[in-house]
Order: structure tokens, then sequence, then C-alpha cells
């Protein structure tokens, strides 16, 4: 178990990643800027890089930023949650229910907002639906829920299949991107100040309840035993994980393996302390999706590709490498 000395150190050096990510992500791409006049334009210099910075790349990197950290908290707490190393945000349906609704927005020809509407619609839906069908005559377990969301996600990926089966041809393009995850439209203030303020109200609702989750992560019986209120518990860290995911879909897309791999990497630094892995997963989640994002708009630029692809072939070889080390 490593010790608290240690795991300050790791938390420190992921905040200072996180400013080093969000640094980079304001001077690199087509038009690369000189660090120096990235300061100038955040101290209120009026020029052609506050032009720049303010108008596209801080706004898109506080959002990609977010949502990294919001989906790598979800992942973490689902890990407890269904005492699964495997549990993502995505396995209870609500990334499904997103892509539906966002689907069906881009089909009735609406954008920007009307799309993020659809998308956390589709997203609460499913949220809801899987835990009334979970809870059941009220012996609600991490099997039935974890059942019940793979089926609505199922459900949900049919539906998904469907629609893009009779899109029309120009809409699919936009469609396939959202799918596979895409920063390009979440440089609107509403979403990027709804993605940050969500994940400040969820670290403040989860953190309470840490030492509750250590002893969760042990067992259900063993932390009723020890007083814990299991139900309420299970029940507040669903809600947070499942909103979380929500916003985190609605603005940024499907964006894979961030929830996954981040939990886990944190883990071998920190141990499994929830009061310093839900901190420390949320700084590496933030920190890994605006590098991701910032090479999915350089490397070929001035295309850009979904940032799902990228954090996919990063997370694939860091989970096989995991799966070497246990």
């Amino acid at each position: 178990m490593p010790s608290r000395r240690r795991a300050l150190l790791v938390l420190a050096l992921l905040l200072l990643l996180a400013a080093a990510s969000l640094a980079t992500a304001l001077t690199a791409g087509s038009v690369p800027l000189a660090f120096g006049d990235v300061i100038q334009a955040m101290l209120g210099q009026d020029n052609a890089a506050a032009a720049v910075v303010h108008g596209l790349r801080l706004p898109r990197a506080l959002a990609g930023f977010a949502c990294g950290a919001l989906l790598a908290l979800a992942g973490a707490l689902m890990q407890v949650l269904l005492r699964n190393p495997l549990a993502d945000p995505y396995i209870l349906g609500v990334s499904g229910g997103a892509g539906v609704g966002a689907l069906s927005a881009m089909l009735l020809g609406l954008a920007g907002l009307g799309i993020a509407g659809f998308s956390f619609a589709g997203a609460l839906a499913a949220m809801l639906l899987v835990f009334g069908l979970a809870h059941g005559d009220g012996s609600w377990t991490q099997t039935r829920l974890l059942l019940t969301g793979v089926v609505v996600a199922a459900g949900a990926g049919a539906l998904v299949a469907l629609m893009l089966s009779v899109a029309p041809e120009h809409q699919l393009r936009g469609m396939l991107f959202w799918l596979m995850g895409d920063l390009s439209q979440a440089g609107e203030a509403s979403q990027t100040w709804g993605a940050l303020a969500t994940l400040a109200a969820a670290l403040l609702v989860a953190l309470p309840f840490a030492r509750e989750l250590n002893l969760l992560a042990r067992g259900a019986e063993q932390a009723l035993a020890l007083g814990v209120r299991v139900t309420l518990l299970r029940r507040v860290v669903y809600v947070v994980a499942s909103l979380a995911t929500a916003v985190a879909v609605t603005t940024a897309g499907s964006i894979g393996f961030v929830g996954l791999i981040v939990p886990h990497l944190v883990r071998l630094g920190i141990g499994n302390d929830q009061r310093l892995l839900l901190p420390a997963a949320a700084l590496a989640g933030g920190s890994l999706l605006v590098l991701a994002d910032t090479l999915a708009r350089t490397i070929v630029a001035p295309v850009q590709l979904p940032v799902g692809v990228l954090t996919a072939l990063i997370g694939v070889p860091m989970f096989l490498f995991l799966l070497g080390r246990k």
C-alpha cells in the first residue's frame, strides 16, 4: 500500500500535469502560439492570440478537462459500486441513452444546444429506466443492476444502429463523429461551464462518502456491519456516477477507455483509498482527455480526428499492460 506521503506527491504531480496539459492545449494547433502570447491573452491583452485563445482553445480545453475528469470519476465510483474492476461509466446504458437522444436531434435537424438537450434527456431516461428496472421489488444488488444496464445498453445500441441506417447521407459524418467522441462542438460557454459545475458538484457530493466507499469496496456485508447505510450509499454513488457520465457524454459524445483505464493507473500510484483516489482520478482523466484532444486536432491538421479514437488507441495497450501485471 503506497504511503500517504507518496500519495500526496502523486496528487501534486497530477496537478502539474493538469496545468501542463491545459497550457499545451492553448499553445498547440494549426496556428501555433508562443506561451508568452497565451499569457498575455489570458491577462486581457486584445490581440489575434486572444481571439484564438478565448474564442476557440480555452473553452474547448476546459470542456475536455471537465469531461475527462467526469468520466474518470464516474469510472472509479462504478468500480466500487459494482465491485468489478472492468466497470466503466458506460456499462449501465447511460451512454447509449445519450446516443439515442443526440442522433434523434440530428435527424430532426437540430444543432448545438438542441443536440445537447436531447442527449442529456436520453441519458437521464436511460438512467431512470435502469434504476427502476434494477430496483424491482426492492432486491437491488450489483448483479441485478449490472445485468439491467447491459440489457438497456444493448437496446440503445440497436436503436442507434437503426437511426444510422435510415439517416440521410449528409448527416452520417456528424453522427459518426459524435458517436466516436468529438470536442469540436464543445466550445459553447453554457456547455463548458455546465460541465465544470457538474464536476465540482460531483466531487463535493462524493468526497464526504469516501470513508464509507472504502468500506463498501470490502463488501456490502462488512460495510453494513460497520454502520454504513449501504442502500443510501449505493443510490448516491449510482446517481452521481450516472449524472457525471450523462453530462460528459452530452458535451463530448461517447469517449471510451478514460473511465476504465484511469482509475486503474491511479491506483498503482496512490492505492485504493477513495479520499485520494477520487480527486486523483479526476485530475488524471481530465489531463488525459485534454492531451488526447490536442493530439487529435494537431496530428493531421487542419483535419481533426475524433478524440474517442485516440483515447481507444491509448487505452487498449494500457489495459493490456495492466492485464499483464496482474
